[in-house]
Formats: structure tokens, C-alpha cells, sequence
């Protein structure tokens, strides 16, 4: 059986190691026949924090890393590889360069 895959957008990186995701889909409301736009937010592996708030990501099904963690995000260590956000630090309110 093929782990599932989900794609969305990281809402959250402040935790270590950890980011959220939140995933939307369009399902049709059942009495009124329109469609409405459901999300739910995961909290997602990423061991090399790589992913920022903004990021685009795909995340894939695991086993359970801790209470709430079961699922990772995909392609993590090669955007570090590439120097994407790799290296780079996160200006602080008020610094200057």
C-alpha cells in the first residue's frame, strides 16, 4: 500500500525540526450542490528546517515521529543542498545589513 501524499502551504516554522502545513480541498456541500473549500493544518517533519512560512510543500505519510507528528515533508534536504534557505538567517526586527 502506497503512503499518501498532500500538498500545502507551511503556516508555521517556529518550532525545531517541525513545521505546519495547512492542506485545503474542495469537496461539494451535499444539499447544496456548490463547492466549499475545506482545510486542515499538519504538524510535519523537517528535519533539516528547510521550509519556511510561504513554502509550497508536499508531505508524505509516516510513522508516527511523536504524538502529533506523522507525516514528513518531501524534498527537504535537497532544497538545503541546493541553498535555497540553506545558510541564509532570518533578519531580526531592527538589524541593519
Amino acid at each position: 500500500m502506497s503512503k499518501r501524499v498532500l500538498q500545502g502551504i507551511v503556516v508555521s516554522d517556529t518550532c525545531n525540526k517541525t513545521v505546519i502545513v495547512r492542506v485545503e480541498r474542495r469537496v461539494m456541500h451535499p444539499t447544496y450542490k456548490k463547492f466549499v473549500t475545506r482545510s486542515k493544518k499538519y504538524a510535519v517533519h523537517d528535519e533539516f528546517n528547510s521550509f519556511h512560512v510561504g513554502d509550497a510543500v508536499q508531505i508524505e505519510e509516516s510513522r508516527p515521529i511523536s504524538k502529533r507528528k506523522h507525516w514528513v515533508a518531501l524534498g527537504g534536504s535537497e532544497n538545503a543542498a541546493a541553498g535555497r534557505h540553506a545558510g541564509a538567517t532570518r533578519p531580526v526586527d531592527g538589524a541593519v545589513g
